[in-house]
């Protein structure tokens, strides 16, 4: 059976004020972008003409302009989780005109599916294929994994975005599986990065398939900064004390999975590993891949990879497509509930590295929230890996806004992941492994190794004051750097005197 074919404009129409959508996509790739432009257009005329119309909108991760931009700056938005990279978003988020939950993306498909969001009223997939069934419909995926089987399965209605921008040999670099729920869950049987346990389809009820919309989109991936001196100097750290672990028996010599978060720093340190010839040739299972990634993998650095998204520039993607007959045999996209399971993670051994906004002299993390009330864009996937990883690492430049902020405090304004939860600091200034110290020696060697010149007196002089037991704090001055930013402008106080009592 043909299924009937939609404009964007007709496609949007059937949907209402306070219904909920549930979007493919993982960051911007693969993420719909037709019916959402005209989604918009439609709750800018409704609230001219004095009525409300806002949505619901769950996703795997973020997505781009043409659903989180021009849906906030319609004002459409009365609800999303659980991951934005938006400015707009991210500005009405802190001025609370946006509900926003903020939570791990291993959690959201199973979240949907316990019933714990509410109803899906909507799914809207992009894909790049479509198999036209009369019961069932094989919808083939472009760029992400996201919750698109999740989606399709809880959706009463389902819209399709065929975007021709796309290459329909897409199709063979997905392997969609969804597990079971409690109390029937089975063991994920991923053994190897490049293991294949599902189909290379969506599998939809083709009663819920309202219509298709046809369209060529191009993907809306957000340009990352190059490298700098900093990011370069933390790369090249990153892959000198991994090579220490491996020269020392606690990597295997044949290495070991790597997943690394998402921009500037991500990539730097990824090409400081291809880059470094005492580290062997690796895999990488992680949530998004980069263009260094693509690039390694073509050069024979990286083997295999299995990602939820190509998170790459247009040029870098359609690379993947032109090479179509390799990447089909070592790159794998798969729905972020697998992508990210704590279960496959630690069974690989991942060695997870990911950037945080601040970390403490204690080694506890934040990654989502500036001065612990600001949301940046939210925890993303760097719990899943970091909790679950065979090594644990956080990255950041040791200064933020040229100087005027340490990214190393005596107590993170707002946590993310504990201290039990971080293995390693590196800043540019160097290397804090924190494996079997006690809080004293962990403030010891973060101080010594990893705060910039500029605070690193501050610092040992904040341990001098603080009190207590097994972590010592002078909870009075715990946040003196943060409060001296906020009236000053700079965190650099002269000393902690007007803080203690």
């Amino acid at each position: 059976m043909a299924y009937t074919r939609l404009s964007a404009a007709e496609a949007a129409a059937m949907i209402k004020n306070d219904e909920n959508l549930a979007l493919s996509g993982f960051t911007p790739a693969g993420a719909p972008k037709a019916v959402t432009r005209e989604l918009a257009k439609i709750a800018e005329a409704e609230h001219a003409a004095g009525r409300p119309f806002k949505v619901g909108i769950f996703t795997g991760a973020s997505t781009g302009p043409s659903t989180d931009g021009v849906l906030t700056q319609a004002n459409a938005i009365k609800y999303r989780a659980p991951y934005t990279t938006n400015s707009d978003f991210r500005k009405s988020v802190n001025a609370g005109e946006i509900a926003y939950n903020d939570f791990h993306l291993s959690h959201m498909a199973p979240e949907l599916r316990y019933g714990f969001m509410g109803e899906v009223d909507w799914a809207i997939l992009e894909v790049c294929d479509i198999e036209e069934g009369t019961d069932t419909c094989k919808a083939y995926l472009t760029a992400a994994g996201g919750i698109s089987p999740t989606a399709a399965r809880l959706a009463k209605h389902v819209i399709l975005e065929l975007n021709a921008f796309h290459n329909p040999n897409a199709k063979l670099i997905h392997d969609v599986y969804e597990p079971l729920d409690p109390p029937y869950r089975k063991p994920i049987p991923i053994e190897h990065v490049g293991d294949r346990i599902g189909k290379p389809y969506v599998e939809i009820d083709a009663k819920k398939i309202v219509g298709v919309v046809e369209c060529n989109l191009a993907d809306e991936a957000r340009a990352f900064k190059d490298s700098d001196p900093i990011t370069d100097q933390i790369g090249h750290l990153t892959a000198e004390f991994l090579v220490a672990d491996m020269r020392r028996g606690i990597i295997p010599s044949s290495f070991l999975p790597l997943q690394s978060g998402v921009g500037s720093t991500a990539n730097a340190i990824l090409g400081a590993l291809g880059k470094d010839k005492n580290v062997p040739d690796f895999n990488v299972y992680t949530e998004v891949i980069q263009d260094a990634v693509i690039e390694m993998m073509l050069n024979g650095r990286v083997k295999d990879a299995s990602s939820c998204s190509l998170t790459v520039g247009n040029e870098c993607l359609m690379q993947v497509y032109d090479n179509m007959n390799y990447f089909k045999d070592h790159l794998t996209l798969r729905p972020c509930e697998i992508s990210n399971n704590p279960e496959v993670i630690r069974r690989l051994g991942v060695i997870a590295i990911n950037t945080a906004i601040e970390v403490d002299i204690y080694g506890n993390a934040n990654s989502t929230h500036i001065s612990g009330t600001k949301m940046m864009n939210g925890i993303g996937g760097s719990g899943d890996f970091e909790r679950n990883a065979y090594i644990s690492i956080f990255t950041c430049p040791s200064t933020a806004k040229g100087g005027l902020i340490s990214s190393i405090v005596p107590f993170v304004s707002h946590q993310d992941h504990s201290e039990h939860d971080v293995n390693v600091i590196i800043t540019e200034q160097g290397v804090a492994d924190l494996r079997a110290k006690n809080p004293a020696q962990r403030a010891q060697t973060i101080i010594e190794n990893c705060v910039h010149p500029d605070y690193k007196q501050l610092l040992w002089d904040y341990l001098k004051i603080a009190r207590g037991g097994h972590t010592k704090h002078n909870l009075p001055a715990a946040f003196a750097l943060h409060d001296t930013l906020a009236r000053k402008g700079d965190m650099r106080l002269t000393d902690f005197a007007e803080y203690v009592k």
